[in-house]
C-alpha cells in the first residue's frame, strides 16, 4: 500500500482517490442532516435517501458535463476545449470520462442532482417546495465537506497572497502566469478559495438550519431554498473575482460563473420579493400525501 497526496495505491495497480472519498462522505453527511430535518418536520426521512439515489448519477453527469461544455481558460489555451474532451472521451487521465481527476462543476452537480430528485418526487407525488427547503439545509454541509476534495487535488485557489493562511500549490497544478517558479517560487502562497467557500457554507448551514427550525411557519414554502440560492450566488460571485482558473463565455472575456451567479442571485431575490409582495398571505405547510392519509 502506497499513500500519495491525491490517492492510495493498492497492490501497485488499484488507485483509490481521496477526491472521490471526500465527495461520497459529503453526500452522505448532507443526506443524513436533511433526513433528520425532514423527520423533525413530520415527513418521511426515507424520501431523502430515495431522492439521493435518483440524484447521484445525474449530479455526477451534470457536474462533468458542465465542465466539459465550459472548460476553464487555462485548459482552452492548451487546446483542451470542448471538442478535445469529446474527441478524447475515454482518455483515463484527462478525458471527459476522467471524473476522478477533478473537473466537476458544482453548478452542473446542483442542476443534475435537482433533475434526478425532481423525477423522484414526481414519481412519489411529493410536494416540491417543502422538500427543497429541507434540501437547502443539508446542501451547505455537503458543500463545506466536499470543497476539501479541491484541496486534495490542489484546485480552486486564488491569486497570490501574503496572508498567513495562504497555501502553496505545486507547479504542475498551477495555471499561467503562475507556472513560472522564477516569478512565483514554490513557497508562494495562494488564496485558499476552497477554504473560504467551505467556511461560508458551514456558516450558512447554521443560518439556514435556524431559519428552518424557528421561522419556517412564518415563511412560504420554498423561501428557504431561495435564500440558499441567493447566498451561494453571492459568495461564488465574490470568490470568482480572485480565482485564477476562470471560465469565460465562449468568444468573450466575461466570467461565465459570475454571469450565471448574477442571474441566480437576482432571480432568487426577485422570487422572494414576489412571493412576499403586499396582500399575499403565507399559507401553512403542504403535507406529503402519505403523511396526510396517515393523519386522517
Amino acid at each position: 500500500m502506497e499513500f500519495q497526496r491525491e490517492l492510495i495505491v493498492l497492490f501497485d495497480r488499484v488507485q483509490i482517490r481521496y477526491y472521490g472519498i471526500i465527495i461520497v462522505v459529503a453526500m452522505l453527511v448532507a443526506a443524513t442532516v436533511a433526513a433528520r430535518v425532514a423527520k423533525r418536520d413530520g415527513r418521511d426521512p426515507d424520501h431523502i435517501w430515495g431522492a439521493l439515489t435518483w440524484a447521484i448519477i445525474p449530479a455526477i453527469v451534470g457536474a462533468r458535463l458542465w465542465f466539459v461544455l465550459f472548460p476553464p481558460a487555462s485548459l482552452v489555451v492548451q487546446g483542451m476545449d470542448t471538442s478535445w474532451f469529446i474527441q478524447n472521451f475515454f482518455n483515463l487521465e484527462n478525458g471527459a470520462i476522467a471524473i476522478w481527476s477533478g473537473g466537476l462543476s458544482i453548478v452542473g452537480a446542483v442542476l443534475g442532482g435537482f433533475l434526478g430528485a425532481y423525477i423522484y418526487m414526481r414519481r412519489n407525488k411529493l410536494p416540491l417546495a417543502p422538500w427543497m427547503d429541507i434540501a437547502a439545509v443539508g446542501l451547505p454541509v455537503g458543500q463545506a465537506i466536499g470543497r476539501w476534495a479541491n484541496f486534495v487535488n490542489q484546485e480552486l485557489y486564488g491569486v497570490p497572497t501574503d496572508l498567513p493562511w495562504g497555501i502553496t500549490i505545486d507547479a504542475a497544478h498551477r495555471v499561467a502566469p503562475f507556472k513560472s517558479l522564477v516569478d512565483y517560487p514554490l513557497e508562494t502562497g495562494f488564496h485558499p478559495l476552497f477554504l473560504y467557500e467551505s467556511l461560508w457554507s458551514l456558516l450558512f448551514f447554521i443560518v439556514l438550519l435556524n431559519l428552518f427550525l424557528r421561522y419556517r411557519r412564518r415563511l412560504r414554502e420554498g423561501d428557504i431554498f431561495l435564500v440558499y440560492l441567493a447566498q451561494y450566488a453571492f459568495i461564488r460571485f465574490l470568490l470568482e473575482g480572485i480565482r485564477v482558473e476562470v471560465t469565460y463565455i465562449p468568444g468573450t472575456q466575461i466570467n461565465l460563473s459570475q454571469a450565471f451567479m448574477v442571474i441566480v442571485f437576482v432571480g432568487a431575490l426577485a422570487g422572494l420579493a414576489y412571493r412576499h409582495r403586499p396582500g399575499v398571505v403565507t399559507t401553512g405547510r403542504t403535507p406529503d400525501p402519505q403523511t396526510a392519509s396517515e393523519s386522517t
